[in-house]
């Protein structure tokens, strides 16, 4: 199992440490750093940075989102990353949700599935090179009857094939994911829970477009917190979980509820969430479950993230992505150096 380093959002307190964090993650030999988009730092822009910094860790968008580019803008960004960076770039895509797919982009949040179907199609064939034809529900390229013609990418990638990754919750999603993609980004996995939650729609999908799971990258993301006291340590993370469970979409259109729902714990999303939406943003953190904080995170001594570890490899897991949690850098480094020591003592490395 591979390590990977997620950066989060650029702008949200912690970016004259992450320069210094990928650093180190590729001194450790971590195989990529990811940076997030949603509105305010774009993934593109930090990713080039952190790419000119380090020599061997790849860096990925986790994730480019669908309504904020055309498909082509995408492929144009996807080649000049590769290109610059030596081949080091993964390409993570993903719809966003319909609260800032329409209310920042002015997208409709109609028909994600299809949506991404036909992006991930014209991305790819614009990076193969070939002159760019595409007629579909919502891209037709070029548009009839007008001046434009088709048009191949001057950007030679470094690579053949970039890896294209979709970050998917939904069971839909995640089996589309695992027919078009060469990876899946997942977020608040539970090892306990991952096979009905994940690995068997991503397995479908596999086996519809005549493949196995060999060479797909289940990749999910987990933050990490050192430290001997469990419950501190879930406190950390409270407001994290409740952001999401409670307040990511609207009350009909939030995946991370419908995922700690499928993963046993409708009770308590409901909660969550209903305390959330009512803005007591305190009293949804503290209706959080410790236990969904402790199986979708890395919480203790470095025996106890080993045994996690291990827990996700046999689940399924191909690369794990830390987030390491701290309250300075020196803090951040650690979590980092002990993502690599767990791995050494489980055995995965």
């Amino acid at each position: 199992m591979r390590l990977g380093i997620n950066l989060g959002y650029w702008g949200a307190g912690m970016d004259g440490d992450n320069l210094a964090v990928a650093q180190e993650a590729d001194r450790l030999g971590y195989d990529v750093c990811w940076a997030a988009e949603a509105y305010g730092s774009d993934a593109p822009t930090v990713l080039s940075w952190v790419a000119a910094k380090t020599e061997r860790i790849d860096v990925g968008s986790a994730i480019m989102q669908i309504p904020a580019r055309q498909p082509a803008m995408t492929a144009m960004t996807a080649a000049t990353l590769d290109s610059l960076s030596g081949g080091r770039f993964r390409l993570g895509l993903g719809v966003s949700g319909p609260q800032v797919s329409e209310g920042w982009y002015g997208v409709k949040f109609d028909k994600p599935l299809a949506r991404t179907r036909e992006y991930v199609e014209i991305v790819r064939r614009a990076m193969s090179r070939e002159r760019l034809t595409y007629e579909g529900e919502h891209w037709t390229l070029p548009l009839p009857d007008g001046p434009g013609k088709p048009i191949k990418l001057t950007v030679h990638p470094t690579r053949p094939h970039i890896p294209l990754y979709i970050a998917a919750i939904g069971p839909k999603n995640l089996e589309q994911t695992g027919e078009i993609a060469d990876g899946a980004l997942l977020i608040f996995p539970a090892a306990e829970h991952l096979e009905e939650t994940a690995l068997r729609h991503l397995r479908a999908g596999r086996e519809k477009a005549g493949l196995t799971m060999d060479g797909f990258d289940v990749h999910p993301t987990l933050p990490l917190a050192l430290g001997d006291d469990i419950d501190a340590l879930a406190d950390i993370f409270r407001p994290y979980t409740a952001l999401y469970v409670g307040g990511m979409g609207s009350r009909k259109q939030n995946f991370y509820n419908q995922l700690a729902q499928r993963m046993g714990y409708e009770k308590a999303a409901a909660e969550i969430q209903d305390k959330y939406l009512a803005g007591d943003k305190a009293g949804a953190a503290a209706a959080v479950p410790r236990q969904l904080i402790d199986q979708t995170t890395l919480l203790g001594s470095v025996d106890r993230i080993a045994d996690r570890m291990k827990a996700y490899a046999a689940a399924g897991v191909t690369t794990l992505t830390l987030a390491p949690a701290g309250f300075t850098l020196d803090e951040r480094l650690a979590a980092l150096r002990a993502g690599v020591e767990a791995l050494e003592r489980a055995e995965l490395a």
